[in-house]
């Protein structure tokens, strides 16, 4: 037998050892299907296109053959950019590229991404760096200071493309593209195939090699799968309705960045539930205490990031609930895999919001299962559930039959002060009760369940529609109409940069999404008129998100962003700026 044919997993891609050594200590035995194609063209330097969903190992595809290449060289310039729609995808691969090349020690990567402070930044590119991984807006911003130069770059990875197309990405991604040198390897990864990225690859890519791997996304059959329709602004409410009335064990609660977690946690903890924040801005030791409390019951609720939760098994999670809704199938499946463990039955619950319905349908669409829509919880369901839940708590106490010495004080009191033992008992629950009324209100969500029969009845159709470039997916984006009220959930605000300043929808939305860390598509209507625009944003958006925005650059003008209080000048007719 040849030593070709003796060799196996990873040793027969063509990796050195040094990064062979590493995969081993990682307990990484065989390689995915897109890493056994992908990496031997990406050694030999081919201009590439890989399709594949999240969780198929792509990142291992593209960092571990251009480790094997480049890590070993002393050389001061870039070599390899990798662009990533969004700071925390970003984060997540450059950690990669940091873990894949434990064996290299002397090589330097830097991460530029929205919303981090620009002069470690600037540092790291000024001493020489080999491996820039950033977002395309942070990238641009260094290529128009002329702090990152791509002169002499010798491969460009271009991951999720599609979801840079659906942010509104597309035009600096472009940018990049043509400051990149005629010679220049290409790898494009990207979960679909739209009109404008295959445009983008015949115009950049050379002779590409595509590799295609089907997703085989399914979801277990023992989880029941729900979702809720939701207004934005009554998530919080909608969230506490369902802990309510669920009979769970232990929750893990999904929101999608590291702020969530915290403002999420803190809430239920004011509303007296024992929940947790699980995410990346904490120590590992504490992050492995936090998980030991929940599998000791010290606590029942975690609310974490997809990033922290991943590979966690704790037997005793019986819901999963998606508080932020997922971006794709894959990591939809990721997320409710975390309950149904061990054979057990578990429960995941979907919050959708009127602007996440495009989601929900890309969802069934994928996993080929429909979710069962759930009303949300009113007064009378929560009433009922405290009720049967009292009751139960009295039933299992007088099955103990450990009522001494209560029932000897009690006896004593209903001869000396001649109290009915009806009133006696219910005296007794009112302190235990303490202030909180036992007995719920609809008052905060008098039409909810109304709104969610209307929002949710919707039909369903599967249909793919290709973006168009700057767009993010989003109907209700418009340029240059007649002023009208933010919707429900939404608060208007100001910024500082017009159309005499050639901004762009697609160059807001890139802006305020990445560097704020929010969702393109909770992103509301924009107006561009000549001296400001106007964009509505969510309500619960974090005030430091806020603050972060205000010295945000977009278009050569600092944002200012501030509450809108007035209308636009009538006199001002904005025309539709092109997206």
């Amino acid at each position: 037998m040849s030593t070709e044919n003796a060799l196996s997993g990873f040793e027969a891609l063509g990796l050195p050892s040094s990064v062979l050594a590493t995969l081993a200590s990682l307990d990484y035995l065989q390689p995915s299907p897109i890493q056994a194609q992908m990496i031997p063209l990406m050694l030999s330097g081919r201009d590439v296109i890989g399709q594949a969903q999240t969780g198929t190992g792509k990142t291992a595809a593209f960092a571990l053959p251009l480790i094997a290449r480049y890590a070993g060289i002393n050389a001061s310039h870039v070599q390899v950019l990798v662009l990533a729609p969004t700071r925390e995808l970003a984060l997540q691969v450059a950690e990669a590229f940091t873990r894949y090349a434990a064996g290299n020690p002397q090589m330097r990567v830097v991460s530029l991404c929205g919303g981090m402070d620009y002069r470690p930044q600037t540092k790291a590119l000024r001493d020489g760096v080999q491996f820039v991984i950033g977002t395309p807006g942070r990238v641009i911003d260094h290529l128009n200071r002329g702090t990152l130069k791509l002169d002499q770059l010798e491969c460009l990875v271009l991951d999720e493309a599609d979801e840079m197309l659906r942010m509104g990405f597309i035009d600096d991604v472009e940018a990049v593209l043509a400051a990149m040198p005629d010679i220049c390897q290409v790898a494009l990864f990207s979960a679909t195939m739209p009109v404008p990225i295959r445009k983008l690859a015949q115009k950049y890519l050379k002779n590409p090699e595509e590799i295609t791997i089907k997703s085989k996304t399914e979801t277990v059959a023992a989880i029941r799968q729900r979702y809720l329709f939701v207004p934005q602004r009554e998530k919080l409410d909608a969230l506490v309705r369902v802990l309510e009335t669920e009979d769970y064990d232990a929750v893990l609660v999904f929101a999608r960045t590291k702020e969530s977690t915290t403002e999420l946690a803190d809430y239920l903890q004011r509303q007296n539930y024992r929940a947790v924040a699980l995410n990346g801005d904490m120590a590992q030791a504490q992050r492995e205490q936090t998980v030991e409390q929940l599998k000791n019951k010290r606590i029942n609720i975690l609310v974490a990031t997809d990033v922290v939760a991943r590979g966690l098994d704790v037997p005793r999670i019986s819901h999963v609930i998606n508080y932020d809704i997922p971006f794709d199938a894959e990591t939809y499946v990721h997320r409710i895999g975390r309950t149904g463990r061990a054979g057990r039955e578990g429960d995941a619950i979907l919050f959708v919001t009127p602007k996440d319905k495009r989601l929900l349908q890309t969802i069934e669409r994928v996993t080929r299962q429909k979710v069962e829509e759930m009303p949300v919880p009113m007064a009378a369901d929560i009433n009922a559930a405290r009720e049967r839940r009292l009751k139960e708590q009295l039933e299992a106490v007088l099955t103990k039959g450990k009522l001494e010495p209560f029932r000897s004080l009690l006896e004593q009191w209903q001869t000396t002060l001649g109290l009915d033992a009806l009133d006696m008992a219910a005296a007794m629950a009112v302190v235990a009760q303490g202030d909180r009324p036992f007995h719920a209100s609809d008052r905060p969500m008098a039409k909810i369940r109304e709104q969610s029969a209307a929002g949710a009845g919707v039909k369903i159709e599967y249909r793919e529609r290709p973006a168009r470039r700057g767009e993010a997916d989003r109907g209700e984006r418009r340029v240059g109409k007649a002023p009208t009220p933010p919707e429900s959930g939404m608060v208007r605000y100001r910024i500082a940069v017009g159309r005499k300043h050639g901004v762009k929808p697609s160059n807001i939305v890139g802006a305020i999404a990445n560097e704020a860390n929010i969702n393109s598509q909770n992103i509301g209507r924009i107006d561009i008129f000549p001296e400001f625009s106007t964009v509505d944003l969510p309500q619960s958006m974090p005030s430091s998100s806020l603050q972060h925005l205000r010295t945000v650059w977009v278009s050569g003008q600092k944002l200012s962003i501030a509450p809108w209080s007035d209308k636009p000048p009538v006199a001002s007719k904005p025309r539709r700026a092109k997206a």
